[in-house]
C-alpha cells in the first residue's frame, strides 16, 4: 500500500469514528473467536493489539463468530475510535491514519502472537460508511468446507484444513439432500439454540462439488448462522453422501425441529469463513435495522 495524505474522517454515532478491518486467521491455535478468560482467542488477541496502540481497552464487533479451530479468509470487524485517537495513529507523519493503523497493527499482532506470528493477518483498514455495522449490516456469510473422502485423497500437507473421511461420498446424493433445506426455515434441528435467540435463517446456498484434485468442497451461505449450524448441516449431510440415510432425511430432520442422537457436528478444522457481503453505503443502516428485528 502506498503512502497517502490523511483522509478526512467521517463521524459516527456518539462522536466516534467507525473503522472497518478486513482480516484472515488460522483458527487452529485459538479457542474460537470470542474472548474467554484464560484462553487465547482471535478477538482477545486482536483487541489487545489495538489497545496497545491507543492505550485504552477496546471492543470490536465481528461479522460472524467462529468456533474453536474454525478459520477465516474474509472476516470483517468494526471498531470505534475517537477522532483524536484516529488522527494520532500516524504519529505526526503525513500519512493516512488507515495506512498507519494497518502497519502498526501488524507489528503489534506480531509481538503479541510470538511463535504464532502470521496466524492473524489484517489485510485492509478503512473508515466505515455511515450506518455500517459489521454484524447487523451484513447481507450474507459464505463458508467453505473441504472433504477428502478416501485414503487416496488424504494429503498430509492439507490435514489441518481438510476432513479425512473414510467412506466414499456420492456428490449427487449430497446435493439432492442439501437442496431441500434452502430458503427461509427454522433450523432448530441444526443449531445449538441460545436463550432468547431465534433459529430462523435464510439458507441461500448449500451445495457440494468435487474439485480437480478429487476433494469435495461444500459451500454454505446464509443471511446469518445460528450456533454450530454449518458444522451440523455438513455433519448430517455426510450420512446421506455415504448412503446411510436417504436425501429426504435432511428435510425430515429440519421439520422435526429437535436435536437427537444423530445431531452430529462435523470437525471444525476444515471450515473456513470465506466472505461476508454488505449492501451499498445507502442501504447499510436499513439493513442493520432489519437484521435486528427478530424473525418469526
Amino acid at each position: 500500500m502506498n503512502d497517502q495524505k490523511p483522509a478526512a474522517p467521517v463521524r459516527g454515532g456518539g462522536g466516534f469514528l467507525r473503522v472497518r478491518l478486513d482480516l484472515a486467521y488460522d483458527g487452529g491455535p485459538f479457542s474460537g473467536w470470542a474472548v474467554q478468560p484464560g484462553r487465547r482467542t482471535v478477538q482477545g488477541t486482536l483487541e489487545e493489539a489495538i489497545a496497545l496502540l491507543i492505550r485504552r481497552p477496546i471492543r470490536v464487533t465481528v461479522a460472524g463468530r467462529t468456533d474453536a479451530g474454525v478459520h477465516a479468509r474474509g472476516q470483517v470487524v468494526h471498531v470505534d475510535f475517537t477522532e483524536t485517537e484516529w488522527m494520532g495513529l500516524n504519529r505526526g507523519v503525513e500519512l493516512d491514519p488507515a495506512v498507519a493503523l494497518l502497519r502498526r497493527l501488524r507489528g503489534a499482532l506480531s509481538r503479541g502472537l510470538g511463535d504464532l506470528t502470521g496466524a492473524i493477518e489484517v489485510h485492509k483498514v478503512s473508515i466505515a460508511p455511515e450506518g455500517f455495522d459489521a454484524r447487523f449490516s451484513a447481507l450474507w456469510r459464505r463458508y467453505s468446507y473441504r472433504i477428502a473422502d478416501g485414503p487416496a485423497l488424504w494429503d498430509p500437507l492439507g490435514r489441518t484444513s481438510t476432513l479425512w473421511h473414510q467412506d466414499r461420498l456420492d456428490v449427487g446424493l449430497l446435493n439432492e439432500g442439501a437442496a431441500q433445506l434452502l430458503g427461509l426455515q427454522d433450523f432448530r434441528s441444526y443449531c445449538k439454540p441460545r436463550e432468547g435467540a431465534t433459529t430462523i435463517r435464510e439458507l441461500q446456498r448449500f451445495e457440494f462439488a468435487r474439485g480437480a484434485d478429487g476433494v469435495i468442497v461444500a459451500t454454505v451461505q446464509a443471511d446469518a448462522f445460528c450456533h454450530n449450524m454449518v458444522r451440523s448441516l455438513v455433519g448430517s449431510a455426510l450420512f446421506v453422501g455415504a448412503g446411510i440415510e436417504k436425501p429426504v432425511w435432511l428435510l425430515e430432520r429440519l421439520l422435526a425441529r429437535q436435536r437427537d442422537a444423530k445431531s452430529v457436528l462435523s470437525a471444525p478444522h476444515p471450515l473456513v469463513l470465506e466472505e461476508v457481503a454488505y449492501p451499498t453505503a445507502s442501504g447499510l443502516l436499513a439493513r442493520a435495522e432489519l437484521t435486528r428485528a427478530k424473525r418469526h
